[in-house]
């Protein structure tokens, strides 16, 4: 055989594709890129990323080897590379033509071509990954589905508050669930305005959907008896989230050219309490919430594997269980007005220094309920992670058969103001919530949420 002891070394280069494994927050460190959003694409949601948008696995191009293939040896003829005169070299004489072996090989290797002239060819790919195809990190889909779970329970919840157990549970739920949404939207926002395509959507994926559900909500409301109510600056119910979300989008430069991006949300979250801000707009939301979203901002891949410990999921099951308790404490006196994120010290009747500890001290715990829930959220595929990517159906959807189910009196039966009641309403709405994030629900919805408003935009000038 040839001898290859003299020759440089075989390696494959680095491929420029990135690791092999999948992407995303679950699973990846450092390396992995940052991932992008198109907001309500064909194929995402209010809080969802396309799955193009996450880095996964790639096809890698085998490097070509730069090994001469050994040379057949006849029957009793000694093993070595042929010399100059065509006889067979034995092993005691290959050292003294190392020399001669080196500089053939790199001959061969200047001009691409082994020992034996045939051309190197390149490997095919690996049939496992079509380049440019990412994997959808699981991960994300599985808080989100979780999160819009309690959300449809919340709601429904609010006929039954006057009782302990149904009070505790949405003091429980309103301490982070909303807050842990805006984190999310954050995280996704901070490569959104890298794309053309998706600063574009800001109308159709934003503002045409909040005028469909605005006057989807004010006929049902009129349909069930309620006086005609319709005024476009003011979100009805649910529909705030759409207008903060959109202006904590647009202010998203702004916070990315920040040092300290942070302690300034921070401040503002909390000075914003001594002025009664209006609800037009979801200005009141926009400044309660907005802490959350600046951290999603700068928060990293990384950041996400720091949870995905042993010893702090412990910890996580721990607080998490330690607010249940505080919630069942703390639920037959304590005001609902501080878990909306929106009143001013003046509304809740407090006084500056109270108003300013009280802000302090409900953002700490968000985002400590916050963050223990994202570690304890599987991060692998689950039977709700494809659900996961269409939390927007269930989100604006999900408001027609509770708010039948208030006026019809549906939720106000005396069984139901109790443990049994709490335990019924929420088996219901997570019932509900797998429902109403189903394909089939996109299918029969998509031409009113998603509307496909391509025509109204220019095309980029380089195609």
């Amino acid at each position: 055989m040839s001898d290859t002891r003299f020759s440089r070394p075989a390696t494959s280069p680095p491929s420029p594709a990135g690791p092999e494994e999948g992407g995303g927050p679950a699973n990846t460190g450092a390396r992995w890129p940052l991932p992008e959003e198109a907001f309500w694409s064909e194929q995402t949601d209010p809080h969802g990323v396309l799955p193009d948008d996450q880095p996964g696995p790639r096809a890698v191009i085998a490097a070509p080897s730069r090994t001469a293939p050994t040379p057949p040896t006849a029957p009793g003829m000694p093993a070595g590379p042929p010399g100059a005169d065509g006889e067979r070299i034995g092993h005691g004489e290959r050292v003294g033509r190392e020399e001669r072996e080196t500089t053939t090989d790199e001959r061969s290797r200047v001009h691409g071509v082994a020992t034996d002239e045939r051309p190197l060819t390149q490997a095919e790919p690996t049939p496992e990954a079509e380049p440019g195809k990412r994997k959808r990190d699981p991960f994300l889909d599985n808080v989100k589905f979780v999160l819009i779970a309690l959300v449809v329970v919340g709601h429904s919840l609010v006929p039954t508050l006057s009782a302990d157990s149904s009070r505790a549970l949405y003091i429980f739920i309103y301490t982070f669930h909303m807050p842990l949404f805006v984190l999310i939207s954050g995280y996704l926002s901070r490569n959104f305005w890298n794309s053309n395509a998706k600063t574009n959507k800001l109308v159709d994926t934003f503002l045409v959907p909040y005028v469909v559900v605005e006057v989807g909500y004010a006929a049902l409301r009129f349909s069930l008896g309620q006086k005609w109510s319709l005024t476009i600056i003011d979100p009805a119910w649910l529909n705030w989230y759409l207008l903060a979300l959109l202006f904590w989008r647009l202010s998203t430069p702004v916070w990315k050219r920040m040092k300290y991006p942070i302690p300034v949300a921070i401040a503002i979250y909390l000075f914003a309490g001594f002025s009664q801000i209006s609800g037009d707009f979801s200005m009141d939301r926009f400044f309660g919430l907005l802490p959350f979203f600046v951290i999603g901002l700068v928060l990293q891949p990384e950041h996400f594997e720091l949870l995905n410990r042993r010893w702090i999921k412990i910890v996580s099951g721990f607080t998490v269980i330690g607010a249940a308790a505080v919630a069942i404490y703390i639920a037959p006196q304590a005001p609902l007005d501080p878990f909306y994120f929106k009143h001013s010290f003046q509304d809740m009747d407090l006084s500056w220094y109270m108003g300013l500890g009280l802000r302090t001290g409900l953002l700490v715990c968000s985002l400590a309920m916050c963050f223990a829930v994202l570690a304890l959220v599987p991060r692998g595929e689950t039977w709700f992670s494809d659900l996961g990517t269409r939390t927007l159906y269930c989100y604006l959807l999900h408001g027609i058969p509770v708010l039948i189910a208030k006026e019809m009196g549906w939720l106000e039966f005396p069984w139901l103001h109790g443990p049994l009641g709490v335990l019924a309403i929420s088996s219901s709405c997570f019932a509900l919530a797998i429902v109403l994030c189903l394909p089939e629900t996109r299918t029969v919805f998509k031409w009113v949420l998603e509307p496909r408003l391509v025509w109204l935009y220019r095309r980029p000038s380089g195609s």
